[in-house]
């Protein structure tokens, strides 16, 4: 104890000035698992060692899935030195055994706290014990902070942000730092060098294109949050990333909205945070958050997130850039009944001035692949025709012959 008090002394002795973010993480964007959108604050010791099971068992952690992410409501109280502890009764082990826990299954654990005085949940937040909070995550062996921006009166948010994330950087332990103020004060444009991720909107729901009028706050569907994107690609990449919130994948949308929502996220190059019960979830489900093609498009180290190329009858036209001069492509239908679609892709100058790639499809020719269905779908030789579902994608892979 005397040894991580003299520690915390020279954490707070020490100017940060040289202190940065841990540049060697989130090089794709982060895959894993967070509590809020199924538990809420409903966590325990027993749900996180059961989650980090069946993210094993499931096959998530062989799809790429590595984070398991208690957010809101873990907090007990501080103790007379200002150290923060985990509720008792929920996490009898401590934070530190359940780390050992996750760890031991090749995963890594990740927790939540608030720029602010209180969390969401109404919880001690880290307003004034940044550096304490943050020697506490390294001491139990965290790998990734949801720092959220509740109760913050009058906080800044950039300096809010980089004193945690100076304090991060002392405590010495690498982890991934994702910010979480909802894009009020458009962290795409200051927060590369403070944070892996951020926050681009307000909450997301589980509804495929609606908002949830809360009184003092709205929740979004995965159509509104989507449409929140535009004008934000040129800010993201290896490193620091746009992050339009956790996915409602397997909390009660329908099956192709699911399909949909992944494949959107995606073609986003979005963080692939998980957030329904992984202990029960369907095949189907399982199937849509395990798709090894999709998952490529996403984590492509290229890291240049999609642009929606044009919109024809409720139909959304979507490319991305990806490594070896490869294309993602995909059609998203969002009507409610289904939608012809065509592309005669000699008639289509795709290219994208961000990564400086041009598809050629006059002059190159592409092999298709249908990422849902995980066949070949023929050539760009000829004219593409389809039929897109009611909210639903068409999905593709252009490789070249």
């Amino acid at each position: 104890m005397k040894r991580f008090i003299a520690l915390l002394l020279f954490c707070l002795a020490a100017p940060a000035a040289h202190a940065q973010k841990f540049d060697a993480l989130a090089k794709t964007p982060p895959m894993g698992w967070n509590s809020w959108n199924k538990f809420q604050c409903n966590v325990s010791e027993q749900l996180i060692r059961e989650t980090a099971d069946a993210m094993v068992s499931s096959g998530m952690q062989a799809a790429g899935y590595q984070f398991i992410n208690i957010d809101d409501c873990w907090h007990g109280a501080r103790d007379s030195l200002g150290f923060i502890h985990p509720d008792a009764a929920r996490f009898p082990s401590g934070m530190k055994a359940l780390a050992d826990y996750v760890h031991a299954k090749g995963l890594k654990l990740g927790i939540y706290s608030d720029a602010g005085s209180k969390t969401c949940g109404g919880r001690p937040g880290s307003r004034g014990y940044e550096y304490q909070d943050a020697l506490m995550y390294a001491k139990w062996g965290i790998d990734y902070l949801k720092y959220d921006w509740c109760s913050t009166d009058s906080l800044h948010a950039p300096g809010a942000y980089l004193t945690m994330r100076d304090a991060l950087a002392k405590a010495g332990r690498p982890i991934v730092f994702s910010l979480c103020e909802w894009g009020t004060s458009q962290p795409w444009k200051w927060a590369a060098n403070v944070g892996h991720l951020w926050r681009t909107t307000g909450d997301i729901t589980a509804c495929f294109d609606c908002i949830a009028d809360h009184g003092t706050w709205k929740a979004f569907g995965v159509m509104q949050i989507l449409d929140m994107q535009q004008g934000l690609r040129v800010y993201a990449g290896p490193g620091h990333w746009n992050d339009p919130d956790m996915l409602e994948v397997g909390n009660g949308l329908a099956p192709n909205e699911d399909r949909a929502h992944f494949a959107m996220w995606s073609m986003l190059a979005a963080p692939l945070i998980a957030g329904n019960d992984l202990r029960s979830m369907p095949p189907s489900v399982r199937s849509v958050l395990t798709n090894r093609d999709a998952i490529a498009v996403n984590q492509d180290s290229l890291g240049v997130q999609g642009f929606r190329y044009a919109v024809r009858d409720s139909v959304e036209i979507w490319f991305k850039p990806l490594t070896g001069g490869d294309w993602a492509l995909t059609f998203l239908n969002r009507a409610t009944s289904p939608r012809p679609v065509s592309f005669d892709w000699v008639h289509e100058p795709v290219a994208d001035t961000l990564s400086k790639r041009d598809a050629q499809f006059a002059t190159t020719r592409y092999q298709l692949r249908n990422l849902w269905t995980q066949q070949n779908a023929g050539s760009t030789a000829r004219p593409l025709a389809a039929t897109v579902p009611a909210r639903d994608v068409l999905m593709l892979r252009l490789r070249k012959s």
